[in-house]
């Protein structure tokens, strides 16, 4: 089942890698057809995608919450969204920059989980407690709200990108095919106000966990200070967004910095040598 789960694994990433080539063509000249074709490379490669996870589920009696594993699952939960959010919305140019991170994700786990860089060994007392705790759960929340935390990062972005060009009287091919700005901070809300309760539900699921399993000093963890931070700067923004009617641009640096934190925790999960929430590589 390894390999056959390799071989959708590679399936999947070449279906992204053709979707993130038609999804720019289609971008840039606004060809139907073309990002038709896009949409169901992507569908494609999804499937593909989570036929890999599953086979490799059953091969390993579930999956491993390695680092390279986890890149694989938030690559996934990102296209899931991605999918869900055009639904909702019904807007299409998401595709051209999230598929492409999707992707970039999938490559960087199969490099760095292959070269075996950046191996980190947690306590195996700690690790084996935790595991029977069913941390899984708390890390598939926080990796479906990162992936929420993601796409409201790239919409803040393009936000940012388009309210410059009117701000200077300047317009280019590409501000042209992005959406309006309150639609793209629209999208913004709307992707970590579904983020943020599932994000919260995780970290609490975490807390619940440390204090069960009795780990001294968990909350002076480097990760689990910066979770919090995490946490804070997204309610920070919700509070402001929907309670105080702060500036767009205000909003959408608040919510790019927010994930500025989130990369931070998955860096640190994978480079700090000691503490208990070790994810490593």
């Amino acid at each position: 089942m390894e390999q056959v789960s390799l071989v959708l694994f590679w399936f999947s990433f070449a279906l992204y890698v053709g979707a993130t080539v038609l999804y720019a063509y289609q971008f840039l000249l606004r060809r139907q057809k073309v990002g038709w074709w896009a949409r169901f490379l992507t569908g494609a490669g999804f499937i593909c995608q989570t036929l890999s996870i599953g086979a490799n589920s059953m091969a390993n009696d579930g999956t491993p919450l390695t680092g390279s594993n986890q890149l694989v699952l938030a690559s996934w939960a990102l296209v899931l969204l991605y999918f869900v959010m055009e639904h909702v919305i019904k807007i299409r140019v998401y595709g051209a920059f999230l598929v492409p991170v999707a992707a970039a994700m999938m490559a960087f786990a199969q490099l760095f989980g292959r070269s075996g860089a950046g191996t980190i060994a947690p306590d195996p007392t700690i690790s084996m407690q935790l595991d029977s705790y069913g941390v899984g759960f708390h890390v598939a929340l926080i990796v479906f709200a990162n992936a929420g935390f993601a796409f409201g990062a790239v919409s803040s972005a393009l936000h940012l990108f388009q309210e410059g060009q009117l701000k200077h009287h300047k317009t280019s091919k590409f501000g042209r095919r992005l959406p309006s700005l309150a639609t793209l901070q629209s999208v913004t809300r709307r992707s970590i106000s579904l983020a943020f309760p599932v994000y919260t539900a995780g970290l609490t699921l975490g807390i619940i966990r440390a204090i069960q399993v009795d780990v001294n000093g968990w909350w002076l963890d480097p990760r689990v200070m910066v979770s919090g931070i995490v946490w804070f700067t997204y309610a920070t923004y919700l509070v402001l967004v929907y309670r105080h009617d702060v500036p767009n641009r205000t909003a959408s640096w608040i919510s790019i910095i927010g994930f500025v934190f989130v990369v931070i925790v998955a860096i640190l999960a994978r480079t700090l040598p000691s503490g208990f929430h070790i994810f490593g590589l």
